[in-house]
């Protein structure tokens, strides 16, 4: 075989090998893109699949509020999901007195195994203000529970996690955070690295992430206090929000009186875990941006004429503050229910829904980043 010839056939081979292994490669590529495409789309049907259907259920069980029969039957009905999931189910009764009347109502929990004994809370209160007010309370707070519920089958296969995430549903968190107290003072919580809050975490127009004010908070219903009030859980999940969502990513507000920026007051279920000396975040969807019935502290939710009496695009504020009955706010309110919001926002709900639930479980798999 002279040279000529030679080096024809080995420039075809190079040739087909190089085209081989481009194949290769591709079909690598491919493969790897729709597992990326498939896991992606796992977590945004799930986020999705379980808050319809936690606004199905609660168009049957509206009235939720702490104590009632109603929030004890949304406790079993919670547990039976987690059930189902593979997961073994905690429930803690307790009791709390209301205008001198005792109620009995539960927390319940799960616990994800992870590489370190060492836990990281995920909450979410389950009871309503209760139908008097007009709300359902899907908003505030069935999204929350939706989330969990998400995250509970999303972590049911094994994943591997640096910390053991426990997940907490609260009872009575309306009638003064009873559940989160009660949990608080009745467990260690010194094993505890951090307590991520989801309340109220879809339906305003922006999605932020706060940690507990610099400022400690009354803490004497604690029994064992150590208050902090670290932003290393809010800036990691703000980290994480950043590189999956860079356009549309947790936010912190603006400073107003009172509050530092991205600081939050005692209202909801981080405060007991804050003044016991574990570092929190509370993730909620509202809009600063707003000036609201006492200004721009957040709870005037969204913009949307629908849910104001009168809205002055331009001023972000109602047209007659005088006359002014609605100021956006969805929180309980008649607006808190799925008849009032899915025929204006579901698209926004469902964004706002897989983006908390997306962000969320990919920091649980990476909270060793940011909290030891």
């Amino acid at each position: 075989m002279n040279f000529i010839k030679r080096s024809v056939m080995l420039s075809v081979s190079l040739v087909l090998s190089a085209a081989a292994n481009s194949a290769e490669n591709s079909a690598k590529n491919t493969a790897a893109i729709s597992t990326e495409n498939s896991a992606k789309s796992a977590v945004e049907g799930s986020a999705w699949t379980e808050f319809v259907k936690v606004a199905d259920y609660i168009e049957i069980k509206a009235d939720r509020v702490g104590g009632s029969e109603q929030e004890k039957q949304t406790a079993e009905w919670i547990a039976s999901e987690w059930k189902k999931a593979g997961y073994d189910v905690t429930m803690q009764p307790f009791s709390y007195k209301r205008r001198s009347k005792t109620y009995n109502s539960q927390n319940l929990s799960i616990d994800i195994k992870g590489q370190s004994d060492k836990l990281l809370v995920v909450a979410a209160h389950y009871d309503s203000v209760g139908v008097k007010s007009g709300s359902q309370g899907l908003i505030d707070n069935g999204s929350g529970v939706a989330a969990m519920l998400s995250l509970a089958n999303l972590l049911s296969d094994g994943a591997t996690l640096p910390y053991t995430v426990r997940l907490i549903a609260f009872g009575a968190e309306e009638r003064g955070l009873q559940g989160s107290v009660a949990y608080v003072n009745s467990n260690d919580t010194s094993n505890m690295i951090g307590m991520i809050n989801l309340d109220t975490i879809i339906g305003g127009d922006k999605l932020y992430v706060h940690s507990a004010h610099s400022k400690p908070y009354r803490c004497d219903y604690i029994k064992e206090t150590n208050y902090v009030s670290g932003t290393e859980l809010r800036e990691g999940i703000r980290t994480v929000s950043k590189q999956l969502y860079p356009d549309t990513p947790h936010l912190l507000h603006q400073e107003y009186k009172g509050y530092p920026e991205g600081e939050t007051g005692a209202w909801s279920d981080h405060s007991p875990f804050a003044c016991s000396g574990v570092t929190t975040a509370y993730i909620e969807a509202t809009n600063f941006a707003l000036n609201g019935k006492r200004g721009n502290d957040g709870y005037s939710q969204v913009a949307d004429k629908a849910y104001w009496d009168c809205f002055d695009e331009k001023n972000l504020t109602s047209c007659n503050r005088d006359d002014e009955k609605a100021w956006g706010e969805i929180w309980h309110t008649k607006f808190d229910k799925k008849s009032a919001l899915f025929p204006v926002m579901k698209d926004h709900l469902k964004n706002q829904q897989q983006q908390n639930v997306k962000v969320l479980l990919e920091f649980v798999k990476q909270a060793n980043n940011w909290v030891k």
